[in-house]
């Protein structure tokens, strides 16, 4: 684990000082929810509570980070600090089961027994059962902390359980200064990066540790040129890449690691801002800013009402991905849908008669 003390999570101030009231009051629920879309701090914000409720020399409401207790946490050490993480795709009964048997004995070494659950809506109907009934009798000198990107996806009987803490997607300028000052991107990249992780620190991060910019341009080149397309042409550029995508590659060859569900973050994100285009939206809006000028150009060949359609196609193609269909079928059935919805004339292709934006 990283050293993760209050001062260290990138912004999130108010999550932050919620929770130093409630430590300062020292009367701790025994439930939290920390709830906000993936890579915005919720489990480090878990690890900072941990750290300074069992810190021997607190500072200000935060862990010193270098006492006894705080170094086993840090060091995956501490025996009671546990993450609870799905195995799989589920977190299970028998999980429950084991957290359930720890808890009948007492904290071993800390004031208190910290219980990090991430991705709690992927608790089976019988393993949420299983732990509603713990959050009914908790016992002293444990607090759960429950993490989801939505409480809808929970029990409501859980959440009622629960102190909810929410977690704000990061300003896009926040994620551009932290990711090149610390990742030395130059300006144009990290914005870029920071515009397409929608606030998540977390996913910012992924793309800027694999070929994520490279592989952008291409994926983008496609979905322009998708309009031009005659119908019998689209069908099988429909299938083609639906194959690729199914083996998460990209360009043909082997091993590129990238699937569907991120190709299908970048073409929503060239839909989206076509559409803020066309409604003649300010290009600080743009998540591809560096193709402002282009995607302008583009939207002519548009009307709102198909671009507004084809974003809510990709959304319902993200949905089908998330509850496991042949992610094949699904893009080359997008991709038919896309292109029946595409204006007729022929955008300008910003990747080879157009410039892109300095």
């Amino acid at each position: 684990m990283v050293n993760m003390r209050f001062s260290d999570i990138l912004g999130q101030e108010k999550a932050q000082h919620f929770l130093r009231q409630v430590m300062a009051r020292e009367k701790m629920p025994h439930a939290y929810l920390f709830t906000g879309i993936p890579g915005v701090g919720k489990k480090s914000t878990a690890q900072a509570l941990a750290m300074a409720l069992n810190c021997l020399s607190p500072q200000d409401g935060d862990a010193c980070g270098s006492c006894a207790s705080c170094r086993k946490i840090v060091g995956g050490n501490a025996p009671d600090f546990q993450v609870i993480r799905p195995e799989g795709s589920k977190i299970g009964i028998d999980q429950i089961r084991e957290v359930n048997h720890g808890l009948s004995f007492a904290p071993l070494s800390a004031r208190y027994r910290v219980l990090v659950f991430c991705q709690s809506e992927a608790m089976t109907p019988e393993a949420a059962n299983a732990f509603l009934k713990t959050l009914e009798e908790p016992s002293l000198g444990n607090i759960f902390i429950l993490t989801a990107t939505e409480p809808l996806d929970l029990l409501p009987t859980i959440v009622s359980r629960c102190q909810r803490v929410s977690f704000q997607p990061l300003p896009r300028a926040v994620v551009t200064n932290w990711i090149s000052e610390k990742k030395g991107l130059s300006r144009k990249e990290a914005d870029i990066v920071a515009g397409l992780s929608e606030g998540s620190l977390g996913r910012a991060l992924e793309m800027v540790e694999s070929e994520f910019l490279e592989k952008r341009e291409e994926w983008l080149a496609r979905i322009a040129g998708l309009p031009a397309f005659p119908k019998t042409k689209a069908l099988g550029v429909a299938f083609k890449w639906a194959e690729e995508l199914k083996t998460g590659d990209t360009r043909g060859g082997q091993g590129s690691g990238f699937g569907s569900a991120v190709v299908l973050d970048i073409w929503k994100s060239w839909y989206r801002d076509l559409l803020l285009a066309k409604a003649e939206g300010s290009e600080h809006s743009f998540m591809n800013r560096d193709f402002s000028q282009n995607l302008k150009k583009i939207s002519k060949g548009f009307n709102i009402k198909n671009l507004a359609e084809s974003v809510f196609l990709i959304d319902r193609a993200q949905m089908d991905l998330v509850e496991n269909r042949n992610s094949a079928l699904v893009v080359e059935h997008l991709v038919l849908q896309l292109s029946a919805l595409a204006a007729r004339r022929p955008p300008l292709d910003p990747f080879t008669n157009g410039s892109r934006q300095a």
